[in-house]
């Protein structure tokens, strides 16, 4: 499994309703994202708006490609792109910047 970091950065007035909205993920997204390939997918959210994501998988680029033929991706993707800062026009699943490995202690 190739492990995989990412940042997003989260509007500081979107907080708590970007956190709300956690609380509540459609089961379809969720049944979707275990579909195609996202293990041990985590949000970590720091109080000024950063978003650090982690996730397991085995291709990290095929379970994007896999996500983004789904309906449900589409439609969560539209409802979350008002969240988040410097989007320039994409998805916020096109706007992730990842992160390299530089350390892991098994």
């Amino acid at each position: 499994m190739k492990r995989v970091c990412f940042l997003l950065k989260v509007r500081a007035e979107r907080l708590e309703e970007y956190r709300r909205r956690h609380d509540a993920v459609w089961p379809e997204m969720l049944d979707a994202l275990r579909a195609t390939g996202w293990h041990n997918y985590s949000l970590f959210l720091r109080g000024d708006g950063l978003l650090v994501g982690y996730l397991e998988t085995p291709d990290f680029d095929a379970a994007l490609a896999a996500m983004a033929e789904t309906d449900v991706n589409a439609r969560w993707q539209a409802e979350m792109a008002p969240f988040f800062e410097d989007l320039d026009g994409r998805r916020p699943d096109e706007g992730m910047f990842t992160l390299d490995e530089v350390f892991h202690l098994d």
